[in-house]
């Protein structure tokens, strides 16, 4: 099938009250766990990738992945997604890739680092934007600095993450500011900051309003309630994952991620995609961790790999369950690159960037 953009992907989310999960992915076999998985339930898919990812496993290969998942799965619309950019050059080489969405985070500067003014931010995004846009591609941008409410500090995933301690209003998206954000960038999509972080070590309770602000999703939705909003840094961190990687010799202190339950909160105040990365990798770790304890013997990477993938499977067909994106890959047809460009050209698809 067709690569689908993020816009189109989203835009159907809208129309029928779902979110979409967007998994992270660096190798072969996280492809088709999360593959499998769609096709088991019918869902659309977003497979995204990092910078550290495309450096990891090269953009040749990275290409090579998704099209052997758009040969093997064909009745299912991928996205191909550019996730965290620090700059207009990694976007814009993710679109000479291939890439059908690219993310530009300009919360922070191309070091990836350090949190950046506003000004730089809007010019930044919306300079990507033009190139995105005059190719068909979506673009999501970030405002606000992922990050702990409790502590100020954010966490580095893929060498990706604020550094140092921040302010309170640093790490909470200003909905006054949203407007006029998305206004004067004209973004597809909104990654806004709430306190959820990258990595296991989100919360060190379950968490609650103090510091998961799910207040800032609903006053942007109530603000503009046609954008598609993100939630970065959102993986559930199963405690049941936990125990097993700790059963089988790990070393995971208690934590706790952001329960399904506020993340389906969120899609119900204009949530479309919500990034996953830390609960696929547990699963498959923890899947090979019991390998490598309950058979010594065991050194075929296939026998590791092979429960990994159906540990990750699993992970994934719930997500796809609970967002509610299964059984929507069937009711969309892809619309091609150049028709959603001559699409932004003419202005019909503006309206989803208005304030109400």
């Amino acid at each position: 099938m067709t690569r689908i953009t993020l816009r189109q992907l989203l835009d159907h989310a809208a129309e029928f009250s779902y979110g979409l999960p967007a998994f992270n992915v660096n190798n072969m076999e996280q492809v088709i766990a999360i593959m499998r998985a769609a096709q088991a339930v019918d869902s659309p898919v977003i497979l995204q990738v990092s910078r550290g990812a495309r450096s990891y496993a090269g953009d040749a290969m990275v290409r090579a992945l998704v099209d052997g998942a758009e040969e093997m799965f064909p009745k299912i619309p991928i996205c191909l997604h550019q996730d965290h950019g620090n700059s207009a050059a990694t976007c814009g080489s993710a679109i000479d890739q291939g890439y059908t969405s690219v993310m530009m985070d300009g919360s922070l500067e191309e070091d990836a680092k350090t949190p950046s003014s506003y000004d730089y931010n809007v010019a930044l995004t919306t300079a990507v934007r033009e190139k995105a846009h005059g190719v068909g591609a979506s673009i999501e941008g970030e405002l606000g600095v992922l990050g702990r409410l409790d502590t100020g500090e954010g966490e580095q995933e893929d060498g990706h993450g604020a550094v140092g301690k921040m302010e309170h209003n640093q790490l909470l998206t200003d909905p006054d500011q949203a407007v006029d954000f998305v206004q004067r960038t004209q973004v597809d999509a909104l990654a806004i900051a709430m306190g959820t972080s990258h990595g296991a070590y989100k919360f060190s309770r379950k968490p609650d309003s103090d510091v998961l602000a799910m207040s800032v999703v609903k006053e942007i939705h109530n603000r503009l309630p046609d954008l598609h909003l993100v939630m970065h840094g959102s993986s559930s961190v199963p405690q049941e994952l936990q125990e097993i990687f700790n059963q089988f010799g790990g070393e995971m202190p208690q934590t706790w991620g952001v329960p399904v339950e506020e993340i389906q909160e969120g899609i119900r105040h204009g949530v479309r995609k919500v990034n996953i990365d830390t609960d696929c990798r547990l699963a498959m770790a923890a899947a090979i961790r019991k390998v490598a304890v309950t058979n010594h013997a065991e050194f075929d990477p296939r026998k590791f790999m092979i429960p990994a993938m159906d540990a990750m499977t699993q992970l994934c067909r719930s997500r796809f369950e609970q967002f509610g994106s299964a059984g929507n890959a069937s009711r969309i047809t892809p619309i091609p690159l150049a028709d959603m460009a001559l699409r932004y050209r003419n202005g019909s698809l503006d309206q989803r960037v208005t304030a109400s």
